[in-house]
């Protein structure tokens, strides 16, 4: 296999990010420095940044319901973390995205890294869709302001609007941005008081599934 899949499968990591290690001289083959689109084998002794790298065994990828008051990180700094609620076994996993600490709703961890990759670049364009409540009914013209894209201080964001119900409706994104969707709505003066995550690209977060809880896919 091409030496960025193996560190990719080994260690959670984008292949991108493998790339750039590789790029980087952060890589070794059997004592050598690792090349670009190498092809290796489990045979071979490959290290990272001077630490071996074994092959992965089977992948594991689960879905949790995320409650509100968790943080998506194994270091929590007085708060509770996604990683409280999961078994011994799955606290390797990686989450694939983040939501916030007052954000709920379906969070995958894996630590297939083609599959993290293939769900999080931007090339790939996943589509996410979020159960949002603000502080007061969104008004027409912001609603069609936010469509159209509103400037924030990393760029343009965008968001689809639907079902709009006064201060409840769906909102569907393809970016991930550090809380693109409470700072859009700041930038028109709403407060988002509650944000859902229902589904990540072809993941479903299933009615039957309550908060706390996993289960694999």
């Amino acid at each position: 296999m091409r030496i960025n899949v193996f560190i990719a499968n080994a260690t959670g990591l984008s292949r991108r990010a493998a790339d750039r290690a590789v790029e980087d001289g952060r890589v070794s083959v059997n004592g050598a420095p690792a090349q670009p689109g190498q092809q290796v084998s489990d045979t071979d002794q490959i290290t990272l940044g001077g630490q071996p790298l074994t092959a992965s065994g089977p992948t594991a990828t689960i879905m949790l319901h995320k409650p509100a008051g968790y943080v998506v990180s194994r270091r929590g700094q007085g708060s509770r973390t996604v990683y409280d609620l999961l078994p011994a076994e799955h606290r390797g996993l990686k989450p694939v995205g983040r939501l916030d600490k007052d954000s709920s709703g379906l969070l995958l961890l894996t630590n297939d890294g083609q599959l993290a990759h293939a769900l999080t670049h931007p090339r790939y364009r996943k589509t996410k869709s979020y159960e949002v409540e603000l502080d007061k009914p969104l008004a027409d013209e912001d609603r069609q302001a936010i469509e159209k894209g509103v400037k924030l201080s990393d760029g343009l964001s965008k968001l689809q609007i639907k079902h709009h119900d006064g201060q409840h409706f769906t909102v569907i994104m393809s970016e991930g941005r550090n809380r693109q969707i409470r700072r859009t709505f700041a930038a028109r003066g709403y407060t988002v008081t509650a944000l859902h995550r229902t589904s990540f690209g072809d993941y479903q977060l299933p009615p039957r599934l309550k908060p706390g809880r996993w289960q694999a896919v």
